[in-house]
């Protein structure tokens, strides 16, 4: 491609041959190329309502969690009591009874005695009915039928039974020739009432150390959540110096380092895409430079009529040139849409080799670069679009020959990814050109990376055609790989597959 004449007139266009005030050729300012827009940010979220603050989350949660404690507490604890209470009205009852047998022992064969009835009084002033049983009888009705035989037969009693229509502890000593005494106490039916109301005051302690708890914990919890939300706005508003405390725990930790791995990644990618941009621009001045001086030179007939088809030759092939970037520009801002256009069918790589060969032998030949073809006797089966994987080929090559000297090589190599055809095809270009460094491969498929490191030191390209090719190929279900080739220079390997499911899956 011809390169543009740096001393052509570029000062503002004159008259068009139309004459004044026609439509004649004016001034091609530069592109303005600006960041991309993005898009509105979602509204804040809707406040006020209760409920929605963490802190009253928090709050409700550990008083239900103070609840539930006291109410599974007293589930448990409360039979525990009542039992452990009745044991103990069971065991005095049980001594009353045996203090009353030895009292009365030898007293019941004489009849009733003034012993006996102030005895029975002062049983009576504790709550405890007394019967006295002498020869296997009951000295008055109320007692179950059982424990009186079980005292005639001579057998202690200790049990729950209704005694008068009801329920009563009862504990009876038995004593010579069918006598015995049985003592009852009523059973306290308030005694689940008495614990249950106790449970008032250590239920209100516990909801009143959930709401302190809650209040606490919400506290905690809130500070790196607004943290992190500060420095979330501040990443929306551009700032990209902004960092977030690492601190535990764990969770929080880790928030922090994803919010201050984004806001790097933020600014390295910005970083990157303004270095794009400004390189993108300069490639697309370049050709816009040199149409509108031929332009410019045309409209004020500097140009001699001999020259007038060189110069348009010269203007077409600078309007090639920005055809092409402007391709590759829509072209890598489509790749990653749903709707790229992608048209994959069973290929041979070894076919597409050869076509590639007409084409390229020739180029290089004439700038004096030795082109060869590697390729294997038996087809090479690929399932891709062979439109798109011969435009990947296209660009690498042009890469390619842009660098290599004069009678270096550039190889175009297909073989089998393995000995199964099921595992596809490879496609390597190699070059015998400068080659990269290690640092370089690790960058070589990012927009514009190798064009600003190596702008003014070597030929470069628009810095676009690495990054399509490896979109291209990533959605083609394939791989690639830059590496350093046996020729000295720089080598790309692409893999692609032989099953249509990869395709499908990598869209």
């Amino acid at each position: 491609m011809p390169e543009p004449t740096p001393d052509l007139p570029t000062g503002p266009a004159k008259a068009g041959p139309l004459g004044p005030g026609g439509p004649g050729p004016t001034r091609v300012d530069p592109p303005t190329v600006a960041l991309p827009v993005l898009g509105t940010p979602p509204p804040a979220p809707p406040r006020g309502r209760f409920g929605r603050t963490l802190t009253v989350r928090a709050v409700l949660a550990t008083c239900a969690v103070a609840l539930v404690a006291v109410l599974v507490t007293a589930i448990v604890a409360v039979p525990l009591a009542v039992r452990g209470a009745e044991r103990r009205d069971q065991e005095a009852l049980a001594a009353q009874a045996r203090l009353a047998a030895e009292v009365l022992r030898t007293r019941l064969d004489r009849g009733r005695t003034a012993d006996e009835e102030r005895l029975i009084r002062q049983l009576r002033a504790l709550g405890i009915d007394a019967f006295l049983i002498r020869s296997g009888v009951a000295d008055r009705p109320g007692l179950p039928p059982r424990v009186v035989q079980r005292i005639a037969e001579g057998r202690n009693v200790s049990a729950r039974r209704l005694v008068e229509g009801r329920r009563a502890l009862i504990e009876g000593r038995a004593l010579p020739n069918g006598n015995g005494v049985v003592l009852s106490r009523p059973l306290t039916g308030g005694l689940w009432g008495q614990v249950l109301r106790g449970l008032w005051a250590p239920l209100l302690a516990g909801l009143a150390a959930g709401v302190v708890a809650g209040l606490l914990l919400a506290r905690r919890l809130a500070r790196p959540i607004r943290t992190a939300a500060t420095a979330a706005a501040r990443l929306r508003a551009g700032d990209r110096e902004v960092r977030v405390p690492v601190e535990p725990p764990d969770e929080v930790a880790d928030l922090a380092y994803a919010l201050n791995g984004l806001a790097a990644a933020l600014a390295t990618s910005e970083g990157r895409q303004r270095e794009f941009l400004l390189s993108v621009s300069h490639e697309l001045r370049t050709p816009l430079t040199a149409i509108r001086g031929y332009a410019e030179a045309l409209a004020d007939g500097v140009i001699e009529p001999g020259d007038v088809t060189g110069t348009g030759r010269t203007v077409l092939a600078e309007a090639e040139h920005l055809d092409r970037l402007v391709s590759d520009l829509l072209a890598l801002a489509r790749l990653e849409a749903a709707d790229f256009p992608l048209e994959p069918v069973p290929v041979d790589l070894t076919r597409l080799a050869a076509d590639a060969e007409r084409t390229w032998a020739a180029r290089c030949a004439a700038v004096g670069v030795d082109f060869r073809v590697e390729r294997p006797e038996a087809p090479v089966p690929a399932y891709t679009d062979p439109g798109r994987i011969r435009q990947v080929v296209d660009g690498l090559l042009e890469n390619a020959l842009r660098v290599v000297p004069p009678g270096a090589p550039v190889v175009l190599a297909v073989r089998a990814a393995g000995p199964d055809p099921a595992s596809g095809g490879i496609v390597e270009v190699r070059d015998g050109g400068p080659g990269f460094t290690d640092d370089d491969l690790a960058v070589a498929f990012e927009r514009g990376a190798l064009h600003q490191r190596y702008r003014g030191v070597r030929k470069v390209g628009s810095g676009l055609g690495l990054a399509l090719a490896a979109g291209l190929v990533r959605r083609l279900g394939g791989e690639i790989a830059a590496g350093h080739a046996a020729e000295g220079g720089a080598a790309f390997t692409v893999r692609l597959p032989a099953d249509p499911y990869l395709i499908r899956t990598s869209v």
